[in-house]
Parts: C-alpha cells; sequence; structure tokens
C-alpha cells in the first residue's frame, strides 16, 4: 500500500485541565492572612478560584471563565495588580480560554501570569513552573513546539530540584516533554519519559487517578503511532476505564481517549467499531465544549477520514469541509490541525482525479506543517509523498522524484531519532 495514502489522523490533545493544581496550593499556602481592608476580597479570591480550578477539571470551562475573572477583579482591588493571586486568577482564565480553543486570548493572560509569579515569588519557585508549563501547554496547542520545548524543561528542572524527583507535578512535566517529542515525531525519546511518569504517579497518586489515565492514553498514542497496536490497545481501553470512573461518562477527556481508541480500530480496519467510538467522542465534545472547539473539529476529521477509507466520498468531503473551515476559525490559517484537514481533504479529492483541486491545498499543507512542526516531521514526509502523486499523475515525474526522496529521508531511522530543527 502507498503510504502517500495513509491517513493523517489527528490524536486529540492530552487536555490540561488540571495543571494548575501546584501553582493554586502554592500561591495560597504564601497569601497568608490579609490585613482588614483586604481580607474579604481576598478570600473570596481564593475560593473562586479554587472553585474554578474544580470547574475546569470537570470540564465545565465556560463557567470557570465567569468565576476566575470575577477572582482577578476582586484580587486587584484588594491587593493591586501584582499580587499573586491575581496572577493566579489570570492562569485560571487561560486556562479556561485554552481549554475552550481561544488560545490568541488565553496566552497573554499566561504570559502576565508568569511575569507576577516571578516577580513575587522568585524564578525557582514551584508557582513558576506550572505558569511555564501552562504557557508551553498553550503554545503546544497553537503548534509551536519549538518555542514550547524549552518552557517544559525549565519547569521540569524547577519541580524537581523543589519538589523531589518523585513529585506528581515532575510526572506532569514528563508527560508534557514527551508529548512535545511525539509531535516532532522523536519516538525514540518520548517513550521513557512517558514510563517515568506513569511510574511516578502510580506510585505517588495510585493506579486510579485520573493522571494515570492521561499518561496511558499518551503512552497508547506513541505506540499506535509506531504501528504496534498490540501496544496500544490495552493502554487505551485501561486510559478509558480510569477517565470514566474518575471523571464520568461525559467527561471531555473521556472524549479524547474514545478518539484515539477510534483512530486504532480505523486503523485496523475495524470501521464500525471506530464510527461507534467517533460518534460518542463528538456528542461529548460538542456537548461539553461547544460545536467550535478544536476537538470537534479533529474528530470530525478523524470521522471523514473513516468514511473515504469506505468510499464514501460525499460523506467525506462534507466533514472534511466542515472541519478545514471549524479548524482555520479557532486555530487560525497556520496551525498543524488545518495543514493535516487540507492534506487530507486533497487525498479525497486525488482518489477522486480532481488533481487541480488537490494541489493548492497539499502545497499549503506543506509550507505549514514545514514550518510548524519541522521539515523533519512526519506529517511532512505523508504530504510529500502525496503531493508526488499528484504530480505523476499530472506529468511532472522530476518533480515528483524530488519529493519522494524527501519523504524518504524524512522516515529513515536516522531522521526519526535526530534532534529536530
Amino acid at each position: 500500500m502507498r503510504r502517500s495514502r495513509c491517513a493523517v489522523r489527528i490524536r486529540l490533545p492530552a487536555r490540561f485541565a488540571r495543571a494548575l493544581g501546584g501553582l493554586a496550593l502554592a500561591v495560597t499556602s504564601l497569601v497568608g492572612p490579609a490585613a482588614s481592608a483586604q481580607e474579604d476580597g481576598l478570600a473570596e479570591a481564593r475560593r473562586l478560584n479554587g472553585e474554578a480550578e474544580r470547574l475546569v477539571a470537570a470540564g465545565r470551562f465556560s463557567e470557570a471563565e465567569r468565576l476566575a475573572r470575577r477572582a482577578v477583579t476582586l484580587a486587584e482591588s484588594a491587593a493591586g495588580p501584582a499580587h499573586p493571586l491575581v496572577g493566579l486568577g489570570l492562569a485560571n482564565l487561560a486556562m479556561a480560554y485554552g481549554s475552550l480553543g481561544r488560545y490568541a486570548e488565553a496566552e497573554p493572560l499566561q504570559r502576565r501570569a508568569l511575569a507576577i509569579m516571578e516577580a513575587a515569588l522568585g524564578p525557582e519557585h514551584p508557582a513558576v513552573a506550572a505558569a511555564l508549563n501552562n504557557l508551553a501547554l498553550l503554545q503546544r496547542s497553537q503548534g509551536r513546539v519549538a518555542e514550547a520545548e524549552p518552557l517544559q524543561r525549565r519547569a521540569l528542572a524547577i519541580r524537581e530540584k523543589a519538589l523531589g524527583a518523585g513529585h506528581p507535578a515532575v510526572a506532569a512535566s514528563l508527560n508534557n516533554l514527551a508529548d512535545l517529542h511525539v509531535a516532532q515525531g522523536r519516538y525514540a525519546e518520548a517513550e521513557p519519559l512517558y514510563r517515568r511518569a506513569l511510574d511516578i504517579v502510580q506510585r505517588a497518586l495510585g493506579p486510579e487517578h485520573p493522571y494515570e489515565g492521561t499518561t496511558l492514553n499518551n503512552l497508547a498514542y506513541l505506540y499506535a503511532a509506531q504501528g504496534r497496536y498490540g501496544d496500544a490497545e490495552p493502554l487505551y481501553r485501561r486510559a478509558l476505564a480510569v477517565r470514566e470512573r474518575a471523571l464520568g461518562p461525559t467527561h471531555p477527556e473521556v472524549a479524547t481517549t474514545l478518539n484515539n481508541l477510534g483512530l486504532l480500530q480505523a486503523a485496523r480496519g475495524q470501521y464500525a467499531e471506530a464510527e461507534r467510538l467517533y460518534r460518542r467522542a463528538l456528542a461529548i465534545a460538542e456537548e461539553a465544549l461547544g460545536p467550535e472547539h478544536p476537538s470537534v473539529g479533529m474528530t470530525l476529521n478523524n470521522l471523514a477520514l473513516l468514511h473515504r477509507a469506505q468510499g464514501q466520498y460525499p460523506e467525506a468531503e462534507r466533514l472534511y469541509r466542515r472541519a478545514l473551515a471549524l479548524g482555520e476559525k479557532v486555530l487560525g490559517m497556520q496551525h498543524p490541525d488545518v495543514a493535516a484537514t487540507a492534506s487530507n481533504l486533497a487525498a479525497l479529492y486525488t482518489a477522486q482525479r480532481r488533481y487541480a483541486e488537490a494541489e493548492p491545498l497539499l502545497r499549503r499543507a506543506l509550507a505549514i506543517g514545514e514550518q510548524s512542526l519541522g521539515p523533519r516531521h512526519p506529517a511532512v514526509a505523508v504530504t510529500l509523498e502525496r503531493l508526488a502523486v499528484v504530480l505523476r499523475e499530472t506529468e511532472r515525474s522530476a518533480e515528483a522524484e524530488q519529493l519522494e526522496a524527501r519523504a524518504s529521508l524524512i522516515r529513515s531511522p536516522e531522521a526519526r531519532t535526530a534532534p529536530a530543527r
């Protein structure tokens, strides 16, 4: 089977709903009793921040946004704009926006929260690590992987020094750093980080904690990306069971694992089971996150792939177009998920010999992928191969050979294990 016809499926990213837990504890423990003029406002800000975090953990992001915004207003009024509780409120507000796919609004808030924490608590404080972690997650969600990695490495170093190598916050940083490696195709570097994170979580929190579900989900995706389906499936099913028990059957993180398990079943040709999983994931995402959340677009993309694989081209095109329009609106024109959907729509056109429609989509997807993921990412190889097919079918064999050679180099073992960029 030609590699160029393979699907660029999109994994739902591991949600960062509880990423600020360490930050909240650090800030509230340092604030201490407030002066009498400030006491009521700061106490209410602390309460609202705690409630906002609980709502985000439950996937109720719009409600969390309202409470976090009110917490910021109260803390600023009571203690001024540089108080750590203002930073915590801004970070919670950024977390809610990020979970809703409103990245352009989230990032400046998270940067301001980071600046407040560094000034108030010092650059080596765990609260600073939490803010760095969340800023990196926002950048990762926007496809800016190269920018995110040094932030995650700094967060990991702070947490190991301040909290100890066996702390759950260290596991979170390891998991998130591994996720960045996977996004760059650096699979050999990712696996030991995921395994270390899983060991920490199981020792520190027990085998049924939601963090275990996140790490199992991500380790399973790593195996599936390498074609190790037999290793991936039991981990996905364990992750799904953990998340359903710990978070409830309609939580967005359950949708994440349903989507990813659907990818695995589709890759094995189990189309009916894959569609059942996708449809359930889509219903959860639309209800919990809204019809314009990036997670909805990702599942639409994967559902379209399923219809394409079964020769149901009109329905596949409808879903791809909906996913592409949603991604462009919410993620921006240069996001790698937009490139993936454009490449998949082009592959559908190629299968129907609609080459004039396929080529501009593929060239656009290639430009986005090279810029956002780097020129050696596996997704870039897929797009190169797809574009080569179009070129051969339109009698441009010389250019096609050049693209095929580039794709072959990307897929070589040396390219997969070399440091990115």
